[in-house]
Parts: structure tokens; sequence; C-alpha cells
């Protein structure tokens, strides 16, 4: 027996529209309801009650879609818009993405589906295209830590690249010339963009960029040391460390340590996040702070001010890296 999946899969829509098609919703597009009818007709599906109640039926959830529950980032993003839904007297629905698309994609289709009429995304696999139709879907569909131009309004952003290149150019201002960059190996744009940060500030101060110099790994604390201990075995002289996340950067330092490296005296590292790790190792790390808890916050009250109405702007969707000065960098004469 043919299921409202089947028929979304055939008429290569989603869950939501097959059974926005079913209920007659006007937000229903006539190209939709033409694949959908011609996908029920052909595989003899009959609507039941649960697909016509998908639309109707509403729940007090926000659904929050992250990419690691096991990271503290997310830990964060979700203490804050779990903030948001108890003031408003909503709770939270979460999908794991573990940055895939099919994970992605099934997590959304789930908290669709449970009714989250509330969606605040951190999607870092799926493609624009699949992200702008659902938000034409989803009234309340808000992306955090993301920009898509045709959806700018429904976007919380940060700017990575700067983050990156104010934690290079902070090192070079105190006398760095030999700095290497510890990256995610995560096929994500802020692993891209903040590499990029990191070699357009060596060049625009006129240092080199080799390759050599740049380690990419898993970014948790276990990855970052494992790409400090490679980087110490390629014997390059190296005096400064940018890591991609402060996890990275905390797991550098414990590589360092073990080497009997001592931080910042010999090597300094900064680190990026500006998360609770970044107080509490030894010594505190310099990092750039990311607000993600502000961020978050703005992206939950953003959701649930759209679906009252959809023309709603938020006073400010761009945030900024600033850079936290701890005891992790020294200064480098000569």
């Amino acid at each position: 027996m043919a299921t409202i999946k089947d028929v979304a899969k055939k008429a290569g829509v989603s869950i939501a529209t097959v059974s926005r098609v079913i209920n007659k919703s006007p937000q229903a597009s006539k190209a939709a309801i033409t694949s959908v009818e011609e996908a029920m007709k052909s595989l003899g599906y009959r609507p039941n009650a649960n697909a016509r109640a998908l639309v109707s039926r509403k729940t007090n959830t926000i659904g929050v879609l992250v990419s690691d529950v096991s990271d503290p980032f997310f830990g964060s993003l979700l203490k804050a818009v779990d903030k948001v839904a108890r003031q408003n007297n909503k709770h939270l629905l979460i999908g794991n993405g573990d940055y895939d698309a099919n994970t992605e994609r099934e997590a959304i289709e789930f908290l669709i589906n449970s009714c989250s009429e509330s969606l605040v995304l951190h999607s870092k696999a799926l493609p624009d295209k699949e992200l702008i139709a659902l938000a034409k879907e989803a009234p309340g569909l808000v992306l955090i830590n993301r920009y898509i131009p045709e959806i700018a309004k429904r976007c919380i952003f940060f700017d990575n690249l700067k983050g990156a290149y104010i934690a290079t150019e902070f090192l070079i201002r105190n006398g760095h010339k030999h700095i290497a960059y510890i990256n995610s190996d995560n096929n994500i744009d802020d692993a891209y963009d903040r590499k990029a940060g990191y070699i357009n500030a060596l060049k625009d101060n006129g240092l080199p960029t080799p390759d050599n110099y740049i380690i990419a790994a898993q970014a948790t604390d276990q990855g970052g040391k494992e790409a400090m201990i490679r980087l110490l075995s390629t014997q390059h002289r190296i005096t400064a460390v940018v890591a991609y996340n402060d996890s990275m950067a905390a797991g550098a330092l414990l590589a360092l340590e073990d080497s009997n490296i001592a931080v910042p005296d010999e090597i300094s590292v900064i680190g990026f996040d500006n998360g609770l790790i970044s107080r509490y190792v030894r010594p505190k790390l310099t990092t750039i702070n990311y607000p993600i808890q502000i961020m978050a916050e703005q992206a939950a009250q953003l959701s649930l001010e759209l679906i009252k109405n959809s023309d709603y702007s938020a006073i400010n969707n761009s945030f900024v890296p600033t850079l936290v000065i701890r005891g992790s960098v020294s200064h480098k004469s000569g």
C-alpha cells in the first residue's frame, strides 16, 4: 500500500507539500498540485485522516536542527532557543544533521511532520535551492549560521572569514611570521571561510601561505591534538597556531604540553568560538567570540514572529566577530 512518503518521493516534493495539496491549502502551488495529484493517481494512493491532519494540526513546539548534539557549541544554541521557547510556552523538538545532506533532510522532514510551525535550522549540507523551497513551504523556517540571498530575511549569520582574519592578524601584529592553521575536515562553508580568512590575512601582510602549514582534522579536542602532532612532526618552524575552534585549540595545547613546548613562550595558540573550554584550559585561550547564544535567541524569536507576520524582518541578521584576549598568545620579537 502506497504511503504519503511514496507520493512525496514520486512527485519530487516534501511530505508537507503533499499534505497541503490533500488539504487544498492555498499555499500549494499549481505545479505542486499537478505533480502530487498525478503521483497519487499513479500509485493508487488514498489520503487518510492523518495525512489530512498534518497541515491543520499545530503543536507547541519549536523544531531545531543542529549539526552535532555532542558539541558544546550546539548545546549553547539549544539552550538559547529553549529560553525563547519557554518564554512563549513552547517546547523543543531536536533533530541531528551530522553534516550530512540525507540526514539533515530526514531530520527536517521529521520536524515538519511533527507539526513544528517554528523551525530553527543549522543546516550545512543541504543545497541552497532545497532550503529556499523549504522556506516557501514553512513560514516559520529560519536558518542560523548560514546566508542565502534569496531568503536573506530568514537568515541569522556570522562572518566566519573575518573572524579567522582577525585571529591571524592579531598574531602577525604580535610579531609572528610562521603561523600554522588547524582546520576542520568537515565539508562545510565555515571550514572554507575560516581557512580563507587565515590565508587572506597572511597575504595582506606579505607572508607566505605554504600548504604544509595547514592541517585538517575532526573538529574535536582529539582532532586538534592529532593535527598539532602532525604539524610538529614536519619540523617546520612554527611560532603560532590558529585553530578552527576552541576544542581543537585545547587539543593542540595538550599536544604541546606533552611535547614539553611552552605556550605561549615557544608557540602561541588562538581559538575560535569563545566557548566554555576557552576559560578553563591553561593558559586561558585567546579566541574569537562567536555570539551563538544571542544569535540563537534572535533566530527563535524571528521564527515565531514570521508565523504571525510573514513580512516581519529582524532588526539585525548579521553578527561580527570580536577578539577575546587571554593568555595563550605572546609577542614574538625578531
